[in-house]
């Protein structure tokens, strides 16, 4: 079963005039992971698409979509997935992948349609595309990291890069996860924009009882959003993004724009936040 909801853009004015009920409806996305379902959210950010994929025990293939325009989904697409659950598996690209939790698949433009089988819990992203690259598994140990932060301002955290320059090569989709060191909270502070790009957030590992306090918004007229576990947070390129949680939590980070720099943002003073 394969649901696609569209998110037109908003700008900042309409977003500044938004209550709980409004920012909730057009910057998160909830529900995405059902047993035996696949759940998109088709935004016009970029045209990135985030959702998610549980086979619950028997095959669920993503080929058409008819928000996409084309065929099949990969016709003029690239596509990230994450495992976030269990040992399971994806079929694309006339190969088999078998992904564990923290595994991320990048599969090419043309790749065919994709089948999602086995135990996981799959996040799925996908951007336009101009030119076919290979399909690829990343693992943990593959991926670059750094770390960066500190204990004293509860934001020491080692950031991992999987679609990404320094691993690998991809059209325009860049992604990775971020984890904690014990008693950090803070994914990104001080917090930055980047206009070149879009982002989208999913947050996992997160107890059913926590919540994660995103801020979105202008610098000068910052929102939040309350986030519960694998639910993700969609962020215009107008938008600041960075959040703290009540507990213990990863969070993937997926963007797509005009570059694939990592580093080109930018920063925003503590003191430019309202």
């Amino acid at each position: 079963m394969l649901t696609v909801e569209t998110r037109p853009a908003i700008s900042p004015n309409e977003a500044k005039g938004m209550d709980t009920s409004a920012l909730r409806k057009n910057f998160l996305g909830e529900g995405l992971f059902q047993n035996g379902e696949i759940r998109l959210v088709y935004t016009h950010y970029d045209r990135m698409i985030v959702g998610g994929a549980v086979p619950f025990g028997r095959d669920l293939v993503l080929d058409h979509v008819k928000e996409c325009g084309t065929a099949s989904i990969l016709d003029r697409r690239e596509m990230g997935i994450v495992n976030i659950g269990e040992t399971g598996a994806v079929n694309a690209d006339n190969q088999s992948f078998t992904l564990n939790k923290g595994d991320v698949l990048y599969l090419p433009l043309g790749a065919g349609p994709v089948t999602f089988s086995g135990n996981g819990r799959f996040y799925i992203t996908s951007c336009p595309a101009h030119r076919k690259l290979q399909a690829r598994l990343v693992k943990l140990e593959d991926a670059a990291k750094f770390t960066t932060g500190a204990p004293e301002t509860a934001n020491h955290r080692t950031i991992n890069q999987f679609i990404h320059p320094a691993v690998m090569e991809s059209c325009q989709l860049v992604l990775g996860y971020t984890q904690f060191h014990g008693g950090s909270v803070w994914n990104t502070m001080p917090a930055h924009l980047h206009d070149r790009r879009m982002e989208a957030y999913l947050y996992f590992d997160l107890d059913p009882d926590q919540r994660v306090f995103h801020f979105m918004g202008e610098p000068s007229e910052t929102r939040h959003l309350v986030i519960a576990n694998e639910q993700a947070a969609i962020s215009p390129p107008w938008s600041i993004h960075c959040g703290a949680g009540t507990g213990s939590y990863t969070f993937i980070w997926a963007m797509a724009g005009d570059n694939v720099d990592y580093k080109d943002v930018e920063m925003v003073g503590m003191g430019d936040l309202r």
